[in-house]
């Protein structure tokens, strides 16, 4: 399980029956996970929480709110990410990919030359951040434009205002489509697809019918020398190997490299337990570090 050992400002505090307690900078919050099906630690912050999200038996949910501010900042490793409860239990972060930020630093940093990133279903824009921040130039896609304001920013509270970071609305596939028929290549390519989608004109995206096509047609626009692609997946009843496969067949024939894949955690203080949160599937080029 890939984890990130360098939040200070978010800490997984307990979890269990089906909750996480945690501190976002100094807010408290408890939120649903299906995973934390175990008995929580006790932490005594569990009836002290800022804001508690409930489910509703007919979907969705709603924020019980005791103490908290609209919109707050937490900071990770440089990094500055705007805060605030979401209609569906979000908070515009997911903390636990911080461990693919890590790996994406480090892959751009240790590539000894200029690095177009294209990242896509880019949300809030945390791995377009990790990017811009280690020199690369950035193509940030994203079919909200809510989200894409959000991770503008994201940007700016980051001192990533100036950053070569190109802010595009659109739905993912045709955008694809058009930067083939373009020509514009990247050297690496992020994408974090939902479960479920729907593009600005009503274009259908479900994971297990649409990722398979769209691995494939996403190599139209790799570099020569390519260096990463990262696959995030949320989606239950998909396993890591699947897209570590679509990888495997789709692009290391053609460019080598390596595939690996691995759950994402979160790392318990109170039990030290590590909470399974999706998935990641990686190919690594030839002459990536």
């Amino acid at each position: 399980m890939w984890t990130s050992t360098h939040w200070k400002d978010y800490a997984l505090l307990d979890c269990g029956n089906g909750q996480r307690l945690e501190r976002w900078g100094k807010q408290i919050l408890v939120r649903p996970d299906p995973q934390a099906i175990w008995t929580p630690a006790g932490d005594p912050r569990w009836d002290r929480a800022d804001a508690v999200y409930h489910r509703s038996k007919t979907g969705g949910g709603s924020w019980e709110v005791r103490s908290l501010p609209q919109q707050w900042t937490v900071g990770y490793d440089g990094l500055v990410f705007n805060v605030k409860p979401m209609s569906f239990k979000h908070t515009g972060v997911f903390p636990e990919q911080a461990a693919n930020w890590d790996f994406i630093r480090q892959q751009i940093k240790g590539a000894g030359r200029p690095v177009s990133v294209l990242n896509l279903f880019a949300y809030t824009g945390g791995a377009t951040l990790a990017a811009a921040s280690a020199g690369a130039s950035v193509c940030h896609v994203d079919a909200a434009r809510g989200m894409v304001t959000w991770a503008k920013e994201n940007a700016r509270s980051s001192g990533l205002e100036s950053a070569p970071i190109r802010y595009i609305v659109d739905d993912c596939q045709k955008f694809i489509k058009r930067e083939i028929n373009r020509g514009r290549r990247y050297d690496a390519i992020i994408m974090d697809p939902p479960s479920y989608g729907r593009g600005p004109n009503g274009e259908v995206w479900r994971f297990e019918d649409s990722i398979g096509d769209f691995v494939n047609l996403c190599a139209g626009v790799l570099s020569d020398h390519p260096l990463f692609i990262i696959i995030n997946s949320y989606t239950a009843g998909i396993s890591p190997s699947v897209p570590a496969y679509l990888l495997g067949t789709a692009v290391q024939p053609r460019f080598g490299g390596s595939v690996e894949a691995a759950e994402l955690g979160l790392r318990c203080e109170s039990t030290g337990l590590l909470l399974p949160c999706g998935h990641t599937s990686r190919w690594i080029g030839g002459n990536a570090q």
